[in-house]
């Protein structure tokens, strides 16, 4: 079906397009379609529908689709498990597809998954008629190029960004007129022992580096370390509010970066209105397909990328838990791994994973072996730098007993002599007399 002049409807005709076994992709974060996603559980409250499976990275907002009333009619089978989604998912009453994030897009272009329906949000069409993604490119695009409908929100508060962000409006089949601020994100101040991880990351990025971050505490923390570097880029999957500040002190300018130079790139985002009105209608922001950005061979062409994850627990080889809590999903694999080769890959780049050394409870996050289920996301041989409030260390080249011993010396203090003893139980005698290069 190729769309030729695209028409108004009411949220409730625009669903009736979704039929029973459909595969419905919903832009994701800030841009969830909130009216299209209400309109359609409205529509399974009729016991119209069966078996409609739902796919999404993470949304900001509900995600009624998931509550246990719809089970059989909606199959929720998203590509990162959310906060919104979480208990559900531990509850059986939702799933999630394993998947690196960079790949989700190929999921629809390789036909791995049928998209009939994919519900978006955009600007106001231009007077060109095109209009924006704005926050959420992502894997989106990929389900406009691949779905049989195209359904999308004229939100006049989407921003306008650019990049593969533009669309043309005869891509898609139907409009929904419907103006509501986007879902904010808002972060806690970061602790004392955040702010001590946020130094020691900021003593490993150089001027003229590229950064890849998270949102959250960490990445906050780290960001407002870097007042007195220069030069520096930006070639990530998402950024927030922590970015703006180092951009209106001229310290994030990407001038050193030697692809899409001058260029902040991303491809979904979410924080506060800030961060929206900041990508509205600026040429420096680029928000890409996600299969541009998470490719590890594209960011490798940027040099020192610097790429910062977190993780849930680490072993003592360097195996990094990201996505669950033992058989507990937690979240996803999202870019992790993408951003963790591609910087291994860089030209001067560094790899890290930055994390507290305990959890809230005190339970200590470098572990002698992983909690029983526990997912390996970073496997042991692509780890590089892991960084606690303790400190910093390079497991790269290392040996077992070496990484061991590092990862020690940055653990809290209330666990370092049961780490050591269980070290030494683990790998003999020799464990004491093993030297670190």
């Amino acid at each position: 079906m190729t769309p030729q002049n695209p028409k108004f409807v009411s949220a409730d005709e625009a669903v009736i397009v979704v039929k029973s076994g459909d595969h419905v992709h919903l832009s994701s974060v800030a841009s969830a379609p909130k009216v299209l996603i209400d309109a359609l559980c409205r529509r399974g409250d009729s016991g119209e529908l069966r078996n409609v499976f739902i796919h999404h990275l993470h949304t900001e907002g509900s995600a009624p689709y998931t509550e246990s009333r719809y089970e059989g009619i909606f199959q929720h089978h998203a590509f990162f498990v959310g906060g919104n989604v979480r208990k559900a998912v531990q509850a059986g009453y939702a799933d999630y597809i394993p998947v690196f994030l960079g790949e989700t897009q190929k999921l629809y272009r390789s036909g791995t998954l049928p998209c009939n329906v994919v519900m978006i949000q955009v600007s106001p069409p231009d007077r060109h008629g095109y209009v924006s993604l704005g926050t959420s490119v992502d894997a989106t695009l990929a389900a406009i190029e691949c779905a049989e409908h195209v359904v999308a929100v004229v939100n006049r508060h989407v921003p306008r960004a650019f990049g593969d962000a533009m669309i043309h409006q005869s891509r898609i089949h139907l409009f929904v007129a419907h103006d509501a601020p986007l879902e904010e994100a808002h972060f806690t101040e970061p602790t004392p022992a955040e702010y001590a991880i946020g130094k020691h990351c900021a003593a490993l990025i150089e001027d003229g580096a590229t950064l890849q971050m998270g949102i959250g505490s960490i990445p906050n923390a780290v960001l407002s370390q870097l007042g007195n570097h220069k030069n520096l880029g930006v070639h990530t999957e998402m950024f927030a509010d922590g970015v703006l500040n180092l951009v209106k002190a001229g310290v994030v300018n990407c001038v050193a970066k030697k692809i899409d130079t001058g260029k902040i790139v991303s491809t979904f985002l979410m924080g506060s209105q800030e961060v929206y009105d900041f990508i509205d209608d600026n040429p420096m922001v680029a928000m890409m397909d996600v299969g541009y950005t998470n490719n590890p061979f594209i960011i490798a062409k940027n040099p020192r990328v610097t790429a910062i994850n977190s993780a849930l627990q680490v072993d003592l080889t360097g195996q990094v838990c990201a996505d669950s809590l033992g058989t507990t999903f937690y979240s996803g694999v999202g870019g992790q791994v993408d951003f963790i080769y591609g910087a291994s890959l860089s030209k001067g780049g560094k790899a890290i994973i930055a994390m507290p050394s305990v959890t809230n409870k005190g339970v200590s996050k470098i572990t002698p072996v992983l909690t029983l289920g526990a997912g390996v996301v970073t496997t042991r041989s692509h780890i590089h730098w892991l960084v606690t409030e303790y400190g910093a260390v390079n497991l790269y080249g290392k040996s077992l007993q070496e990484r061991a011993k590092l990862m020690i010396g940055i653990a809290h203090p209330d666990h370092r002599e049961a780490l050591d003893r269980a070290a030494f139980e683990r790998f003999g005698p020799h464990y004491y007399f093993a030297g670190t290069i």
